[in-house]
C-alpha cells in the first residue's frame, strides 16, 4: 500500500482505511474498486448476499491483483433478502430492521440457528465468489456486535479457517477519545457499550482485530466530509481503523438503500489531495491487517 519514502521524512503508522458495503449496488462497487486501485482505501467489506457480489466479486479480485488490499465479509443480517433457508423461515423475505434485530437481541431472543445458519451461508457466499477466505469479518449496522450474533460468528471462524486468518473489527473506542473528537459522540458511546461483550470474546478466542475505531457520523451532507475525517484520524489507537461509505448513487442504490448522496461527499473527499495530506498530517498511512504487529506497532516511513 506504500511509496517508497522521502529521505528525512517523518515515519508514519498504519491505519486500516476500510470502505463498507461492496456489492450493495454497482455504484458503491465501482466507486470503491477506483479507491482501492489509487491507494486511497486498504480494505472494503463485502455484502455477499446481495447480487452485485456475485458480479462485482471478479472485477474486484482483479482490481487486488495491482494493488493489494484486504477484502472481506460485511456480514448483513437487516433490510435485505437473506440468503439461507433458517433465516427466511424465521423472517421471511426480508431480514428484519435494525431496530427489531436490536430489541431481539438485547432480549437475548434470536432465532440461534438463523442467525448460525444465514452467517455460514454468507461466509460460503463469499468464499464461492472470492475463491478464499475473507481477510476480515465485520458487520452492516455493526451487527456483529450483537449478543446472540458475536458468538455464532466466531464460533464459525474458528470452524472454518485457522486461528489469526481471519480478522475480526472491534468497535470498541475508549470514551474519552469518542468526547475529543466531537463527532456522533453518543452513537460512539453505544455502539462501544454494545462491542465490549465481542471485545471481551475476540481475546478470549485468540482472533485477531483492530484496536481503535472511528468513522462513525451522521451522514448530514449540511457538513462537509474533511473535517469528520480529520477527527477520525486523531488520536488514533494502535491499531486503528476507520470505515468509511464512498460511492455513486445510481437507481440501484436507490432501490435498495437509504443512504445515498452522503456516499458522493465520502467519495470526493477520499480521492482528493485533501485526503493525503490530512493523512500525513495524521502520522498516517493506509495498510493492510498484516501491517500491525503483535504489539500494534508498524512504524513506517510515509508516501512520496
Amino acid at each position: 500500500m506504500q511509496a517508497p519514502s522521502r529521505p528525512g521524512a517523518p515515519a508514519t503508522r498504519p491505519v486500516v482505511v476500510c470502505a463498507d458495503d461492496y456489492g450493495l449496488a454497482p455504484g458503491v462497487s465501482e466507486a470503491i474498486a477506483v479507491l482501492v486501485a489509487t491507494g486511497r482505501l486498504s480494505a472494503t467489506s463485502c455484502m455477499s448476499a446481495l447480487p452485485d457480489w456475485r458480479r462485482g466479486a471478479r472485477p474486484l479480485r482483479a482490481v487486488t491483483a495491482g494493488a493489494p488490499a484486504d477484502v472481506g465479509l460485511h456480514l448483513t443480517l437487516t433490510d435485505q433478502p437473506p440468503l439461507s433457508a433458517a433465516a427466511r423461515k424465521a423472517w421471511g423475505e426480508r431480514l428484519p430492521p435494525l431496530g427489531r434485530l436490536l430489541a431481539a437481541a438485547l432480549a437475548r431472543h434470536l432465532p440461534a440457528q438463523a442467525v448460525a445458519d444465514e452467517i455460514r451461508a454468507q461466509l460460503d457466499a463469499f468464499e464461492d465468489a472470492w475463491g478464499d477466505a475473507p481477510d476480515h469479518v465485520d458487520g452492516h449496522q455493526h451487527v456483529h456486535v450483537l449478543p446472540g450474533v458475536r458468538e455464532a460468528l466466531i464460533a464459525e471462524l474458528l470452524r472454518r479457517h485457522p486461528r489469526g486468518r481471519v480478522w475480526v473489527r472491534d468497535c470498541v473506542e475508549p470514551p474519552l477519545r469518542c468526547l475529543r473528537r466531537r463527532e456522533a459522540v453518543g452513537k460512539a458511546w453505544f455502539i462501544s457499550a454494545l462491542a465490549r461483550g465481542l471485545h471481551r470474546q475476540l481475546r478470549e478466542a485468540g482472533l485477531p482485530c483492530n484496536e481503535g475505531f472511528s468513522g462513525l457520523h451522521d451522514f448530514s451532507v449540511e457538513r462537509p466530509f474533511a473535517p469528520k475525517m480529520r477527527r477520525f484520524l486523531a488520536a488514533a489507537g494502535p491499531r486503528p481503523l476507520v470505515h468509511v461509505h464512498p460511492g455513486r448513487v445510481d437507481a440501484a442504490l436507490l432501490a435498495c438503500d437509504p443512504l445515498t448522496t452522503p456516499r458522493e461527499a465520502e467519495l470526493a473527499y477520499l480521492a482528493s489531495a485533501e485526503y493525503l495530506t490530512d493523512l500525513a498530517a495524521a502520522g498516517l498511512h493506509p495498510a493492510r491487517f498484516a501491517a500491525f504487529d503483535a504489539r500494534g506497532a508498524g512504524t513506517t516511513a510515509p508516501p512520496s
